[in-house]
């Protein structure tokens, strides 16, 4: 294999997808002003930066000189959506958990602090717990981010935890380093992970890892439901119903050529 080339990293192609990152987190138009005092950017460099999207149609103009998503950047998340092999193959399968346990199910995988959701089936019942495409969730929260931890190396594990405190979220959330610690060694173990209303009150999780055979990508699924939806009783059988998909998933990626 020869040497990795080096390169010069591109400082504007941070700060846009820096403002990118920020609409994405955001349910509504964004100002130039708030943009460049949030990001601390120059607020010129943000002027050229939004309305150069807004050429490109990545982004577009929105009322009182706001901006917002614009129908590119659609056009290429979809594109993305279906040329991937990791969300084209999981697909159906949480269709099929799905249509078992009548549950919102999700694929995420881990980036950076973040579980990040890429793709869903949301429970069919008129009351249901769900998240969208594409959302951050901070990895040290739910079952979902647990069990991405748990594949982690301890040394690794450890240099996140120095650097992130646990959170409070609700009354039953471990805030202690050491306890959520053993909490995700608790989960590597066991190969699986519970959330009872650790992250949202009135919300449980399951999780339980993918092994997909790929350095540097650790993902997972989880159905979520209401704590009258998931049952101390059923999470036996909702347990095996989640690793005998996933077995199902990681024969399909075993020995097969990298992601994409």
């Amino acid at each position: 294999m020869g040497k990795k080339r080096e390169f010069k990293r591109v400082p504007a192609v941070d700060k846009c997808f820096g403002v990118l990152e920020l609409f994405a987190g955001c349910e509504r138009p964004l100002f130039i002003s708030e943009i460049a005092r949030t990001l601390k950017y120059n607020k010129s460099t943000v002027y050229n930066i939004l309305h150069t999207l807004a050429d490109l149609d990545v982004l577009e103009h929105a009322k009182e000189n706001t901006f917002r998503f614009g129908t590119t950047l659609y056009a290429l998340g979809k594109s993305a959506s279906n040329g991937s092999e990791l969300i084209s193959t999981v697909h159906p399968y949480l269709e099929e958990i799905n249509q078992r346990t009548r549950l919102s199910v999700f694929l995420g995988i881990r980036s950076d602090g973040h579980a990040v959701v890429l793709d869903k089936v949301d429970s069919p019942e008129d009351i249901k717990v769900s998240s969208e495409t594409g959302m951050r969730i901070p990895l040290l929260a739910g079952a979902g981010g647990k069990v991405l931890l748990s594949l982690l190396p301890d040394s690794e594990l450890d240099d996140i935890l120095s650097e992130n405190k646990p959170k409070k979220f609700t009354p039953k959330s471990c805030a202690d380093k050491k306890g959520y610690k053993e909490l995700i060694k608790k989960a590597r173990q066991d190969g699986f992970a519970f959330d009872d209303e650790e992250y949202i009150e009135g919300v449980r999780a399951l999780a339980v890892p993918l092994h997909l055979h790929r350095d540097h990508l650790q993902a997972a699924l989880w159905i979520v439901g209401l704590k009258s939806q998931i049952k101390i009783e059923t999470l036996h059988s909702l347990r095996s119903i989640l690793e005998e998909t996933t077995k199902r998933i990681e024969s399909r990626f075993f020995l097969a050529p990298a992601l994409p």
